[in-house]
């Protein structure tokens, strides 16, 4: 499986090369004109995207909250889990938002009018609505919080309203750990769905070298270095982003556990460096698991719990890199985003994490899943998509930072007789 993911993304990058050889030769010889040929295919691809988001984040967020366990099980352990991986995940997303919105790294990139046809329906007069003040803040939080729960389910499905099919996939799954007897076939069913859909996904992804070699031809024949400069800036601001929430995540860590940030670090670096270099969480686990018992000192019940835990539903990279490109790609389509859509964006991409880790291309996906929400063109994927695969290598290593210093934070916060609690539980269960 390893080799096969390992051959995919091999032929992914090479039709980016491609894509940003031809695209640049088009550009300067004054033929860029004649992606508008080769242009119905990356349509295609986009359009098979959009196809799989909704079964796809329904039947994995889902299971995502189903696997966490029965509600004995979890105690106090899994809901101080679950909340201090939810709450850094948020941190994340701020954070990325906040550089993305200082750096403004979109700003000036010409991307030409390619993808505006996909905007929601009145998604231009909307954007540009934003008024500034505690009333305007208020108004676009309650406007979010009641938007996110749908009235109808199917019809936020049928609707791509992200947003709410999120929030009722996490919903579902929570009633379902309390009627495990009742909930048995709807389980089968949803997730024999995942199964289905991650083949289904696995099989678009195949298609996916030459989608991106179209995408980025058209993107590059039409806007020529320009692109790329934006892309440096791109790349940069998601970057500092990852390293500031690394150092804000090293000093909670350091002062709940009361170890110096060098302990921490060089603990765990076996693991990190493996992240980075297979750009997989679930690969590094073992050595993470390793790294936090041996090296960092975290009891064996915390970290069997805590880390498949955050492997499954703590994406803190994956959720601050979601919410810089969806920002960078409206930015450089000249669209303002104004504070209840870069809410709705800090919403989606946080919670659109949890199912993150279940999916093949999550960058893909998860970023259709965050540009759906808000009605951005789901074409601009194909520019951040260039730098997509170094970029995973930083995430991914943020990622699995994450899981370690937070299973090392949950640790401190448990005593041996909440441990005890956990373990009886999950036995008897």
């Amino acid at each position: 499986m390893q080799e096969a993911s390992k051959k995919e993304a091999q032929r992914i990058g090479i039709g980016m090369v491609l894509g940003l050889a031809l695209g640049l030769i088009l550009y300067f010889t004054g033929f860029g004109h004649v992606v508008d040929f080769i242009k119905p295919v990356g349509d295609i691809f986009i359009s098979l995207l959009k196809m799989v988001i909704i079964p796809l984040v329904f039947s994995s967020i889902f299971m995502a909250m189903y696997h966490l366990g029965t509600p004995e099980s979890l105690g106090k352990m899994g809901t101080k889990a679950v909340g201090y991986y939810f709450i850094t995940t948020a941190i994340a997303v701020f954070v990325g938002i906040i550089w993305v919105n200082i750096i403004n790294p979109g700003v000036g990139a010409d991307l030409g009018n390619a993808g505006l046809g996909a905007l929601s329906e009145g998604m231009q007069d909307k954007v540009g609505a934003n008024s500034n003040g505690w009333g305007a803040l208020f108004n676009a939080i309650k406007e979010v919080i009641l938007n996110a729960v749908p009235k109808n389910p199917v019809q936020a499905m049928a609707e791509g309203q992200i947003l709410q099919v999120i929030v009722f996939s996490i919903l579902f799954g929570m009633v379902a750990l309390y009627v495990p007897k009742d909930s048995e076939p709807m389980v089968k069913l949803i997730g024999s769905l995942e199964k289905m859909s991650l083949f289904l996904t696995h099989g678009i992804m195949k298609f996916a070298p030459i989608g991106i070699f179209v995408l980025m031809t058209g993107v590059l024949a039409k806007s020529g270095f320009g692109a790329i400069i934006s892309l440096s800036k791109y790349m940069a601001t998601v970057i500092l982003g990852l390293g500031t929430h690394a150092i804000v995540l090293l000093f909670i860590a350091s002062w709940k556990a009361k170890k110096s940030p060098m302990f921490i670090i060089r603990g765990i670096g076996p693991a990190l460096v493996t992240a980075f270099s297979t750009a997989s969480s679930a690969a590094t686990l073992p050595i993470t698991m390793a790294n936090v018992e041996e090296n960092l000192g975290v009891r064996k019940d915390t970290a069997k719990f805590v880390l498949p835990l955050g492997a499954t539903i703590n994406m803190d990279g994956t959720a601050l890199y979601e919410s810089v490109a969806a920002i960078f790609i409206a930015q450089a389509y000249g669209i303002h985003l104004g504070v209840t859509q870069q809410l709705i964006i800090f919403l989606t991409a946080s919670l659109a994490a949890i199912g993150a880790a279940a999916i093949p291309g999550a960058g893909l996906i998860t970023m259709s899943i965050v540009l759906s929400a808000v009605g951005l063109p789901i074409e601009g994927i194909g520019l951040i998509l260039a730098v997509d695969r170094v970029l995973d290598m930083f995430r991914t290593t943020v990622n699995v930072f994450g899981d370690s210093v937070g299973t090392v934070v949950v640790d401190s916060m448990l005593s041996s007789d909440d441990l005890k609690v956990d373990t009886d539980s999950s036995v008897n269960s």
